[in-house]
């Protein structure tokens, strides 16, 4: 088997309400990458990334090019078994993961096919049968917020990301969480993310006026010692999000204990992948 083809497209996809952020980021509009493999049998994978703006060192349209320059060691090669393909695309061309994270799931794709599996089946198997999803609340008035999270939970959703900092306004981030929190009631998670806009002083102060209302804190500042300051000052269960783009960071987020939960987006599942393989 091997791999003739290569399709891309980019779709804009523009949410309902545009998502206000700490330190004046917004975001209504993300391009999505998505990348069709096909073989010489006629088997197809499929794969995306949809790099966030102001979020990761990611970038849409850079995407195309990064697997242009790679077409020379993806088209004629055997796509199954993603890590020896992708270790020799790691050789050709050093870094973009974020543009190889879409090659990565195709390749993973149509390994799954050609075993007969369920995808989850190749990559340790269905943990559970439910997956629990989460509405990201943009910052804005605190009451509003509240009203979007009641929406929300009707809806079945239980968690709840409530975006702070994009006012500046640790008071109002306080009212944020408490009224979102009691809006929603005692049992799902309520946590307060702050996209690293957030200085370890104000995340602190924020942190211990909530601290008795079951919140989780999310990636408040931009290095993990900094999360790691924050949470040793209030308490708070602790989330990594942007800090968390690697082995040696997931590492270091464990041992430092401010990795309570970490998110990892598609641009994300290639590292993803390199940690369950044993990396390289």
């Amino acid at each position: 088997m091997k791999i003739k083809r290569l399709s891309l497209w980019h779709v804009p996809l523009t949410s309902k309400t545009t998502y206000y952020m700490a330190e004046g980021k917004s975001c209504d509009t993300v391009e999505t990458v998505v990348l069709c493999l096909e073989t010489d049998t006629g088997v197809s994978g499929w794969g995306e990334t949809c790099p966030i703006p102001h979020y990761l060192p990611a970038y849409a349209r850079g995407i195309a090019p990064a697997l242009e320059e790679l077409a020379p060691v993806i088209l004629g090669a055997d796509p199954v078994g993603p890590e020896a393909l992708m270790a020799k695309a790691d050789a050709y061309l050093i870094g973009h993961a974020y543009a190889k994270s879409a090659l990565d799931i195709a390749l993973w794709d149509i390994t799954a096919k050609v075993a007969g599996l369920p995808l989850s089946a190749l990559l340790g198997g269905q943990r559970r049968k439910t997956l629990p999803l989460y509405h990201s609340i943009t910052c804005i008035a605190p009451e509003d917020m509240a009203e979007i999270a009641k929406e929300a939970q009707i809806s079945g959703i239980t968690q709840f990301q409530v975006k702070l900092g994009a006012d500046a306004n640790n008071e109002a981030d306080i009212a944020r969480l408490r009224l979102v929190r009691e809006a929603v009631g005692a049992g799902p998670l309520v946590y307060g993310d702050w996209n690293c806009g957030a200085t370890s002083l104000d995340a602190i102060r924020v942190g211990r006026a909530v601290a008795d209302h079951d919140i989780m804190l999310e990636q408040p500042c931009e290095t993990i010692e900094h999360c790691a300051r924050v949470k040793a000052a209030t308490g708070l269960a602790m989330k990594l999000d942007e800090n968390a783009y690697d082995t040696a960071s997931l590492l270091e987020g464990h041992r430092l204990g401010v990795m309570d939960a970490v998110a990892l987006n598609d641009g994300k599942l290639y590292v993803a992948s390199l940690l369950t393989t044993g990396g390289r």
